[in-house]
């Protein structure tokens, strides 16, 4: 039997080879994005890995000596610098991971991408912040990415002790922190969730490619003594024949697209080549899960003819779906509803709240697609009032399983978008960075480790002779803060107009540490209160903090960073920053995550419109009979195309509205109970976005009208 279905699959005439060709290319580019999603996934735990042994835990363990180790954020043009400070306290001392050897006071080793930065500019806006001896580069097994911006410097234990986040290490590199179990864990969801769905519902559609055809084949058989055994062996010999071309189709266009594809900032960064790496469990999975997918879907869709040989010539109106399809949505809707009242206190406790969730709502809407689409059908019945109208709602009404699993995929790609683009619009209008083009983005505030005594005269002579900048203000510490724990006080004859004014009589006034109220723009208008401290006394208190009040200008404001930095080697917990700087990691963190997002959005609407394309197609030919027996009673052509583009139109558009309005319900769940945020509705891109995919997908449809006329002549319904 065996022979026989590879013969009947390779050999079965034109309309045979076509279908196996179609699977066969359906399947490459489903198992093409699969392999591309797991290799993906085991890119971004490299990725979050290296990045985890940036900052490693101390641990004086072992006989090895310590290494003396401090991870500080730098920033020059908004762009994040990832400073690691090191110290060998004897000859046993481990290495770092990526240098051949601990670099000495005065040494460094540098990213290739931090290299051609330092080339790229001056010294004095930031090549002057390091040491002048350049060891060589580090190599790709300390770096999170191609682009990542490192440099990893040398000094004395002394030195590097007095650094913020000192702590000494006996064991780098095998002995590092392992990534977070709950960051895989959320990275995978949301790959699985939004991508990994529509490719097995992809894969599935194209597996029944032609299905009705293949079932009245078998039918033949089974009346002329074929065993419901031997036809299946013969339909999964078919199926699992196109299956496995596909498949290994599907690994050399992975393989073949491995370099750009990692070149793809999917996380905000782009991924080394080697990253994108899959391991035997992801080989086995896609080489041996798709083809048995495959052959699953052949041996479901021949149901029918297992219950009798006259099952498909004698068919009849399949059961209606009911309204328990909707519980498991309902259920996914409480457990998020659950979170709000009863919210976990630990992020693996959330994680197995939150994601369980949504994948139970994902669910939900494939299993109560077909339950909305018969009563959306039943509807436009009630108010029919053409005939393809009425015809196209009677055969969603008789089944709208098959009218469902053509627009299934839409659905979840939609759900999918909205949950993304709802949750990350709404964390970044809550807490993303400055606007640019504010009044004080040239302002640049220290945040000092432990308040100095002090600032040296040089300090300021040498701020206050780079072009561009136009006041140096020091900031004393309050002793009486109150409720701001931030706030300062200057004295009113060292206060630059552009940040206000003191109070009337007032000589020394309370002001933000930066000059600038938190989330505010400066203003020469703004009044300061006045303090209770005398000029004298404000003479001999810490400093909180030093503004430097520039024209905006790069030059000035990173020659300014370079001179403080100079000035204060030890004393920076958060390098000199300006609004923007400090948000620099989240918001190359929304970036990534948004990068993520469009790709979900884009491949799962790309996934969807194929699959549409295959069902529609699939049912073009699976009902040529009764659309030629429709044309011989005298219907024309134009009222068929309605009835088709009807069938397909109007429950996408129906379930497009239930996914979207689920999706931003499931992300006001997810944001109210998680950050206590509100969503923000997503602006003009999110509705581009959307109607641009549903005029893709119609117009998918509309492409396959012209082959109606072709199929449904009276030679079809003769020889039927």
């Amino acid at each position: 039997m065996i022979g026989l279905g590879l013969r009947l699959a390779v050999a079965g005439g034109r309309e045979a080879l076509t279908r196996l060709v179609a699977i066969a290319a359906a399947v490459a580019v489903g198992a093409g994005l699969l392999l591309t999603t797991l290799a993906g996934i085991n890119a971004v735990d490299a990725q979050l890995t290296r990045h985890a042994s940036l900052h490693p835990t101390a641990s004086t363990g072992g006989t090895a000596d310590p290494l003396w180790w401090s991870t500080r954020d730098d920033y020059f043009r908004g762009e994040q610098i990832v400073r690691i400070d090191v110290a060998a306290t004897g000859p046993d001392a481990p290495t770092p991971v990526g240098i051949p050897e601990t670099p000495g006071p005065g040494e460094y080793y540098a990213s290739p991408a931090m290299r051609r930065l330092l080339a790229a500019n001056p010294a004095d806006q930031l090549g002057d912040r390091y040491p002048r001896h350049d060891l060589g580069t580090i190599g790709p097994a300390a770096l999170t990415s191609p682009d990542a911006l490192l440099i990893i410097v040398g000094g004395t234990p002394d030195e590097v002790a007095e650094l913020p986040t000192a702590r000494q290490l006996t064991s780098i590199g095998a002995d590092a922190p392992p990534l977070p179990e709950t960051m895989v864990n959320l990275i995978m969801g949301v790959v699985a969730g939004g991508l990994l769905f529509p490719v097995l519902i992809f894969i599935g559609t194209a597996t029944r490619l032609n299905a009705a055809r293949r079932e009245q084949r078998f039918a033949a058989m089974r009346l002329v003594g074929a065993t419901p055994g031997q036809i299946s062996v013969i339909a999964a010999v078919e199926a699992a024949a196109a299956a496995v071309v596909g498949t290994a189709l599907g690994f050399v266009l992975f393989f073949a697209l491995r370099g750009q594809l990692a070149a793809i900032p999917f996380t905000g960064m782009p991924f080394f080549t080697d990253d994108m790496s899959l391991g035997v469990p992801d080989i086995l999975l896609v080489a041996l899960g798709v083809p048995a997918g495959a052959v699953l879907a052949a041996r479901v869709s021949l149901r029918r003819v297992r219950i009798s040989p006259l099952g498909v010539t004698r068919r009849v109106t399949p059961r209606p779906p009911r309204a328990y399809r909707l519980i498991p949505l309902v259920l996914g809707v409480a457990v998020l509803a659950f979170a709000l009242v009863h919210r976990p206190s630990t992020s693996d406790g959330q994680t197995a709240v939150f994601l369980p969730g949504l994948l139970l709502i994902m669910a939900g809407l494939i299993l109560a697609g077909p339950w909305l689409t018969m009563t959306g059908a039943r509807a436009m019945a009630r108010r029919a009032g053409r005939p393809a109208t009425l015809i196209a709602a009677r055969r969603l009404a008789d089944n709208p399983k098959a009218g469902f699993r053509a627009i299934s995929g839409i659905m979840l790609a939609l759900f999918v978008t909205s949950v993304a683009v709802g949750v990350i619009t709404t964390i970044v209008a809550n807490r993303g960075p400055a606007p640019v083009g504010s009044t004080d983005a040239g302002t640049m505030s220290t945040v000092f480790t432990e308040n100095p005594p002090s600032v040296p005269d040089t300090v300021l002579t040498d701020l206050g002779a780079i072009p561009g900048v136009r006041s140096a203000t020091v900031v004393r510490e309050n002793r009486v803060r109150g409720v701001d724990r931030d706030a300062g006080l200057v004295a009113c004859t060292d206060l630059p107009p552009a940040y206000g004014r003191c109070a009337d009589d007032a000589t020394v006034a309370e002001v933000p540490m930066s000059l600038v109220p938190f989330g505010q723009s400066a203003s020469s208008t703004r009044v300061w209160p006045a303090a209770s401290v005398p000029v004298d006394e404000l003479r001999r208190l810490p400093v909180l903090s030093i503004v430097v009040g520039t024209d905006a200008s790069t030059a000035a404001l990173e020659r300014s960073r370079t001179v403080l930095e100079v000035a204060y080697p030890t004393e920076f917990w958060v390098a000199p920053h300006v609004p923007g700087d400090f948000e620099a990691d989240f918001a190359n963190q929304m970036r990534g995550w948004q990068q993520m997002a469009h790709v979900v959005i884009v491949a799962s609407l790309a996934l969807a419109g194929c699959s549409l394309a295959v069902s529609v197609v699939g049912g073009l030919s699976e009902r040529r009979r009764p659309f030629s027996l429709l044309r011989l009673s005298g219907a024309p052509v134009r009222i068929l195309r309605r009835v088709v583009l009807l069938e397909s139109a109007v429950p996408m558009l129906a379930v497009a509205g239930v996914a979207i309005g689920m999706g931003f319900l499931a992300a006001q769940l997810f944001l109210e109970a998680q950050m206590d945020y509100t969503l923000t509705p997503p602006g003009v891109g999110f509705a581009a976005i959307v109607i641009v995919g549903l005029a893709a997908c119609l117009g998918i449809i509309a492409s396959t009208l012209p082959l109606l006329e072709r199929i449904t002549g009276p030679e079809t319904a003769r020889s039927e």
